[in-house]
């Protein structure tokens, strides 16, 4: 049954990709016959013109690990309009006006963000757009217009500046004019080539062949078609490519205008996705109206990403997540609201990721449309929290800390250190940092070991222990194990920081103190790393000391699914030294979740969690201070990693129930019957 099952859906997928292919081939197919015929009367009327162009290839799908289908490709047909020509026609404004008129009697939209009403009296738009102000501002500078010129002089200025006849209505005038200043802001801007309407059905395009407007066009390209509103800043997108990408992309047969990933997976894996573009011989007349295509040389599909991500999980992260965040800022005010968040999870003995969500999000099916909105968000929803926000992490550190001990000597399993809860080494330089329980019960935890400082997060032991072993001998192990260094992922990664003397020296400008060293201890201090990083960290406790490379890609298939292009394997970078000390770190982090500071959600979990709770200390009290959890589960067993930060998340004790959620849906995943989703395409 099985077999038959992923049978079908080899079968599905390759009627679904050649169904594309089809009706993009026919399209142009149903052109080119079109307009051979039509061309053949007229031909001897006009001097022709003949041209290569390039057919763009459809651009291969993305998958998540279950071949749940995330990114797709469809045909699209754009109307353009070859500006050059047109300006030297002396009916160019007839043309504009039957073009839009034409539009507007086949309900087509068409491209007017002229910041002006529509009807007289003409006014500026009030709910004018960034874009539209600077776009504006940019025109009046060009021609020396005032600036404080008022919307009723600048049509009239607009109107003789197009030569617009003034036999002709203020309503058409208008529609010439949001065309016409388009095109023209276009060109003086130098940006992209002004599109007049984007993603037209067929049947318009028989419409403007038909009718053969002088100067305007049919291009045929492809559109993204995005399957879920989640991943997004995995994802990523694809647009026209700038200078310095052309410069580059030309040398692998690239068109001017060709799109390319700018972000995320469409960027990493854009060699594989693009594919290889096809050839068209047109022939146009002097007006850029094209008389005949011939294909010479059809487009080659791009091959078919799969990731490593579980899309069901993706989402169970970003909801949880948003909605923890929610919860908690319902509770404050606008000053001390969170700002943002992070999930990573990841495959213990692979460094696969199977998660990454960043708080906040964005929808990539309206990204274009907001871009400037987005960039200019003082939330900054663009940004990767979870691969480029760099982070204290708190407490979550302390198992590198104890690491360090035991391998070089300092402690063993049954060394005691009596937590007094006030630190007092550097009394006699004013500082006397104090264990978390000191504040509330004016005492410490008493006798402590490794694996008791660690189940309660004592950190009078970790002071102590920071003190014995000195920065070098924790750095040192904190690089060891990945920290403050990149993971290896495909995708743009911050490197984060590694606390060190020279660190210190070089980016702050201070010499290093003997106190530095037990506030590094604990997770405070210089010490930055990403969400990222903490998973992969976590992952190699549990995996037992096996540092692997993280990645975000499983295999690349061919575009029509049946050839395995690429499989990526598991890349371990080393075994940590000290390896045969981790069972009693993960015994501390079991005692985190049985007795510690996490057994409020996961002393009585039906899954032996082992876990760890951080908060970083931000100033400005407890409701600034960011939240920070990481875990792994089966604790006997394990599969999968998390980390997890909330700036301004109070403490990770308060943020663990995002984890818990994130284990539900794994491990409920896990136990029963998998079901085929309506768009999945694994072969």
């Amino acid at each position: 049954m099985q077999k038959l099952y992923k049978t079908s859906r080899v079968v599905i997928a390759a009627i679904l990709t050649f169904g594309i292919l089809g009706v993009y081939l026919a399209a142009l197919y149903k052109m080119q016959i079109y307009d051979a015929a039509g061309a053949r009367d007229a031909w001897s009327a006009f001097d022709a013109t003949t041209q290569t162009v390039t057919i763009p290839a459809a651009r291969g799908d993305i998958l998540d690990r279950n071949g749940v289908l995330l990114v797709s490709s469809r045909p699209q047909y754009n109307i353009t309009i070859a500006r050059e020509r047109l300006i030297k026609r002396d009916d160019a404004n007839e043309i504009v006006l039957n073009l839009i008129k034409t539009a507007l009697d086949h309900g087509v939209s068409y491209t007017d963000t002229f910041p002006m009403t529509t009807g007289a009296p003409f006014s500026y738009l009030l709910d004018m757009t960034d874009s539209q102000r600077d776009r504006l501002q940019a025109y009046f500078e060009y021609f020396k217009l005032d600036p404080e010129i008022s919307a009723s002089d600048f049509f009239v200025w607009l109107k003789e500046h197009y030569g617009i006849d003034y036999k002709t209505s203020l309503p058409d005038a208008r529609l010439i004019i949001g065309v016409r200043w388009e095109m023209e802001m276009r060109a003086i801007r130098n940006l992209s080539a002004y599109v007049f309407a984007e993603d037209v059905d067929v049947n318009f395009v028989a419409v403007i062949k038909e009718r053969r407007f002088p100067c305007v066009n049919v291009e045929t390209t492809s559109r993204r078609v995005y399957h879920t509103d989640y991943a997004a800043h995995l994802l990523g997108y694809i647009g026209l490519m700038s200078a310095e990408e052309y410069a580059v992309y030309k040398e692998k047969g690239y068109a001017y205008n060709a799109q390319v990933g700018k972000a995320g997976v469409e960027q990493a894996f854009e060699d594989y996705l693009h594919g290889q573009d096809g050839k068209m011989v047109v022939t146009t007349d002097e007006d850029s109206t094209i008389l005949s295509e011939r294909v010479v040389q059809a487009p080659r599909p791009g091959s078919n990403v799969f990731l490593t991500l579980d899309i069901g999980l993706q989402e169970v992260c970003e909801d949880s997540l948003a909605a923890k965040i929610d919860m908690i800022n319902a509770e404050r005010t606008e000053e001390d609201r969170v700002t943002g968040g992070a999930v990573v999870v990841t495959k213990v003995d692979s460094g696969e990721v199977l998660a990454a969500a960043s708080y906040p999000t964005f929808d990539l099916s309206t990204l274009q449309k907001y871009y400037s909105d987005l960039e200019n968000n003082s939330s900054k929803p663009l940004f990767n929290r979870a691969l480029m926000g760099s982070y204290n992490p708190g407490s979550t550190f302390k198992m590198v800390t104890a690491l360090a001990g035991l391998k070089n000597g300092a402690i063993t399993e049954r060394t005691q250190v009596v937590d007094t809860g006030v630190y007092t080494a550097y009394a006699n330089t004013g500082f006397s940092p104090v264990c978390w329980i000191y504040p509330l019960t004016g005492g410490g935890h008493g006798k402590v070991n490794v694996v008791s400082a660690l189940a309660n997060s004592c950190n009078y032991f970790f002071y102590w222990l920071g003190d014995t072993l000195g920065i070098d001998r924790i750095s040192q192990t904190a690089a060891d194990l990945g920290l403050g260094g990149k993971t290896g992922i495909e995708l743009p990664e911050s490197a984060g920081v590694l606390a060190t003397p020279q660190y210190k020296r070089e980016k702050i400008g201070q010499s290093w103190y003997a106190a530095d060293n037990i506030i590094t201890a604990i997770g405070q201090g210089y010490n930055q790393f990403t969400p990222l990083q903490l998973a992969n960290y976590i992952a190699t406790i549990a995996n037992g000391g096996t540092v692997y490379s993280t990645t975000i890609l499983s295999s690349i298939r061919s575009a029509d699914y049946s050839a395995l292009v690429y499989e990526k394997e598991p890349v371990a970078q080393r075994i940590i030294e000290g390896a045969e000390y981790l069972p009693i770190i993960q015994k501390g982090m079991m005692e985190v979740s049985r007795e510690g500071t996490a057994k409020s959600v996961f002393a009585n979990y039906p899954i032996a969690v082992a876990s760890k709770t951080g908060t970083v200390q931000t100033g400005g009290g407890a409701n600034l201070n960011n939240g920070v959890f990481v875990c792994y589960a089966p604790a006997n067993d394990p599969e999968i990693a998390i980390a997890l930060v909330v700036e301004k998340g109070t403490s990770g004790a308060t943020i663990m129930q995002i984890a818990k959620d994130i284990l539900d849906y794994y491990f409920a995943k896990e136990t029963r019957p998998a079901a085929a989703a309506d768009n999945t395409l694994l072969p």
